[in-house]
């Protein structure tokens, strides 16, 4: 029988990384909501990504040298730019516009539950009851977040816009995670990441001159510019390559889980830095969803030990 290759094993430092990441992903939704304040959202977005595709060509050249890709290869650094930085940002930066940035990313943590949802329904990975009602238990614990804790204004049509835009940003970011496990196969994840940050800047820098907010800038303070470049250097560069280095190491399903520390990170930063104080009902809500989250993962990673025990004595 033909041996099967043995996944890699995380280390502490990839470990180490997601944490990181996730505490930087948490103080981007502080930073977005300051820069929105002053700036129109598609010119903080075109502005973001030009700093994050400067420092990450740079480091691709440095590394790897000039890229060389295929067609293949350009077609999935587009569409990581179009899911994961294009779209994502115009959801993530408008719905900052509308709703609390700590409450943003308390809908956002329902993100690794999707994923594991869309691994099963597309991917066929396995499922177990366990798994399944952490899964519910997680969009119900979104659907109280959204919803300030009364789920029944979903169906009165009472759920803003604000909060839609933010439910947008986690199928997107599932969908870029899917994506960036296939680009990782031809691509490492410093050139993927540039790949997606340049094809993604483009389209938001066409757009931003297209609607002519791309250089309205003039009443911005320094507050914004230092957000901007929060969220270029740190939460683009630096974040996204390390999410992608460990969605290559350890699979997508695992990293997703420290999208959990997303809302702990961004509900404590929200509080101390722009004084946002949220409900006991959406503050419920989230921990719902960071159980359900916690169930999920749980369980996948007892059914994926269960598979690779009995692979072995096969």
């Amino acid at each position: 029988m033909k041996r099967l290759r043995e996944p890699v094993p995380g280390s502490l430092a990839t470990y180490g990384k997601l944490a990181a990441t996730a505490v930087v992903w948490g103080a981007t939704w502080i930073a977005g909501r300051v820069a929105v304040s002053e700036a129109p959202p598609l010119a903080v977005a075109s502005w973001r990504f030009l700093l994050a595709g400067l420092v990450l060509g740079a480091l691709v050249v440095r590394r790897e040298g000039w890229p060389r890709w295929s067609r293949p290869d350009w077609l999935l650094v587009t569409a990581l730019g179009l899911t994961g930085i294009f779209l994502y940002n115009l959801c993530f930066l408008n719905g900052l516009r509308f709703i609390e940035a700590g409450r943003g990313a308390l809908v956002v943590a329902l993100t690794p539950a999707l994923v594991a949802a869309s691994d099963w329904l597309m991917f066929g990975a396995p499922m177990t009851p366990v798994k399944a009602s952490g899964m519910v238990i997680a969009t119900f614990g979104c659907l109280m977040v959204v919803t300030h804790g009364d789920p029944t204004l979903l169906f009165a049509g009472e759920v803003g816009l604000g909060e839609w835009l933010i439910i947008g940003c986690s199928v997107l970011w599932a969908v870029y995670t899917f994506i960036g496990r296939r680009g990782t196969r031809s691509l490492s994840p410093l050139a993927m990441t540039f790949g997606a940050s340049l094809t993604g800047w483009m389209m938001l820098t066409a757009t931003a001159s297209w609607e002519g907010s791309l250089f309205a800038l003039g009443g911005t303070t320094w507050r914004s510019w230092t957000s901007i470049g929060f969220l270029g250097l740190f939460g683009a560069a630096l974040a996204f390559t390390w999410y992608a280095e460990a969605v290559q190491r350890i699979g997508a399903t695992r990293a997703a889980v420290f999208i959990n520390l997303v809302p702990v990170s961004a509900v404590l930063l929200g509080a101390l830095l722009l004084d946002e104080r949220l409900g006991l009902p959406v503050l419920a809500g989230g921990a719902l969803v960071i159980a359900g989250v916690v169930i999920t993962n749980q369980a996948g990673a007892r059914l994926a030990s269960g598979v690779h025990t009995k692979e072995k004595t096969a």
